[in-house]
């Protein structure tokens, strides 16, 4: 054999073990485990009180001792329109969000983008104006904020000026100047008195009211059956959920932990959930806005389907959606199993009759 044809063999081998381990290295790099479970989770959520499960999951490792070997890596975000975005583009799996946001997400990816898998929380949100407000017919000529366009207190503000006999648009005009803008400008802007007022969630709902003398005009559950109101569940991306059902099933038992904390330790949640914000903003919030805005809330399990099918026609009602077919946005089997082996009530994802 030629010394020519040892060095072409040489260079043959070497490519070919190149090429093998630059494939085991692409392997050890997938997003997925040797059991099959995803190797991380990318869950989004909100620094506000009606995302508390989130925040108390995130503080005190719920979520990472349910999810084991899978990574948790959680992000946040200032409303749902943006948290939508990321996950209909893949940068997050899992996110907390509102109904609206939700029912968006459904329509523009033709009910295969995301699907519902639990409840998180009710209530929580309102309408706060300056004291000198007292109707609705007052609001005429004033600026008004909500957190996004579209977003699903922008949508309840919309829907209740509209059943008031006011309008607004989406540029700002009509009678009343809607104004979206993130929560921490709102805050200030309604402390400088740049705003008339704000539909916002906790806890900038209670922070308005008790730190600059706002006036509650609507609380949004005296709006709703018995009160209750979807305002935070949990989605997750379809593409994960076939993909990793396993995993989804861990990140629900992270939650309904979560849950249980919520229900059985209300002053060690409230401290894991304020905890967690301070990491976030770096700043807690007050004793008493904190205690204000866990007393405004419900936390559940429970999807309150029917408020999602009403909120979905409030958007459509102010133009912010067009008609769209919700069947198929839930999967609550996989709640709904480790609901029963706790031994507590399924959850359903039926209309009102």
């Amino acid at each position: 054999m030629s010394s020519r044809t040892i060095r072409a063999l040489a260079l043959a081998a070497t490519a070919l073990l190149t090429a093998t381990v630059m494939t085991a290295c692409g392997k050890s790099n997938d997003s997925s485990s040797a059991s099959g479970e995803a190797a991380t989770i990318r869950l989004g959520y909100f620094p506000n009180i009606t995302h508390a499960p989130a925040l108390i999951g995130v503080n005190k490792g719920f979520f990472q001792d349910a999810l084991g070997s899978t990574k948790l890596e959680a992000k946040t975000f200032n409303a749902g329109p943006a948290a939508l975005e990321a996950l209909l583009s893949g940068a997050i799996d899992a996110t907390y969000i509102g109904p609206n946001p939700a029912i968006n997400g459904w329509a523009q990816s033709k009910g295969a983008g995301l699907k519902i898998i639990a409840g998180s929380t009710s209530g929580g949100a309102g309408l706060v104006v300056k004291p000198t407000i007292t109707t609705a017919a007052e609001l005429k000529g004033k600026k008004i904020a909500t957190p996004q366009l579209g977003n699903t207190q922008d949508v309840a503000l919309r829907a209740w000026l509209k059943q008031n006999g006011l309008n607004a648009d989406q540029q700002g005009g009509g009678d009343v100047s809607v104004l979206p803008q993130d929560n921490a400008t709102s805050l200030q802007a309604f402390a400088q008195g740049s705003i008339d007022g704000a539909w916002v969630p906790e806890p900038n709902l209670s922070r308005m009211v008790l730190e600059d003398n706002g006036k509650l005009l609507v609380n949004e559950k005296d709006l709703w059956p018995s009160g209750q109101f979807v305002t935070t569940h949990l989605i997750v991306s379809q593409t994960f959920l076939k993909k990793y059902p396993a995993t989804v099933k861990k990140l629900l038992q992270g939650h309904l932990k979560a849950l249980d904390y919520i229900k059985n330790d209300s002053a060690g949640a409230q401290a894991a959930a304020n905890a967690q914000i301070a990491a976030l903003s770096g700043k807690p919030l007050k004793d008493n806005v904190l205690a204000a805005a866990f007393k405004n809330l419900t936390f559940t399990a429970d999807p309150i389907a029917s408020s999602l099918y009403t909120s979905a026609q409030h958007a459509q009602d102010v133009g912010l959606l067009k008609p769209v077919d919700l069947k198929g946005i839930y999967d609550l089997g996989p709640l709904n199993e480790l609901l029963k082996a706790a031994g507590q009530a399924e959850v359903s994802d039926a209309a009102a009759s």
